[in-house]
C-alpha cells in the first residue's frame, strides 16, 4: 500500500498515525498525548491539557465533534460524552 504522507514530518497539521479508544479515568493519563479527540456520542468532556495545571470542561460537544487539544487526561468525573477516540 502506498503512503502519500510517508515522507512528511509529523506535525499538528498532518494526519494522525495512531488512534485509540479513550476510557475516561480520574487518575490514569492517556496512553499517549493525542493531537485531538473525536467525540462519537454527544455530551461534556472534562480533560487536562498537556501543559495545563487544571482541568477544563468542554460542554455540549456534539456527536461527531472534535476537540483540538493535546490532552494528557480525560476525566471520568464530569465527562458525559461517550465513544471518544484519541487521534495521535
Amino acid at each position: 500500500m502506498s503512503d502519500e504522507f510517508e515522507s512528511a514530518a509529523q506535525t499538528a497539521l498532518t494526519p494522525s498515525e495512531n488512534a485509540f479508544p479513550v476510557i475516561p479515568n480520574d487518575t490514569t493519563p492517556l496512553a499517549s498525548v493525542p493531537k485531538y479527540l473525536y467525540v462519537g456520542s454527544a455530551g461534556n468532556v472534562t480533560l487536562r491539557a498537556m501543559d495545563a495545571a487544571t482541568d477544563v470542561v468542554f460542554e455540549n460537544v456534539p456527536a461527531g465533534g472534535y476537540i483540538y487539544v493535546r490532552a494528557s487526561h480525560v476525566r471520568a468525573a464530569g465527562t458525559t460524552a461517550t465513544s471518544i477516540v484519541a487521534c495521535a
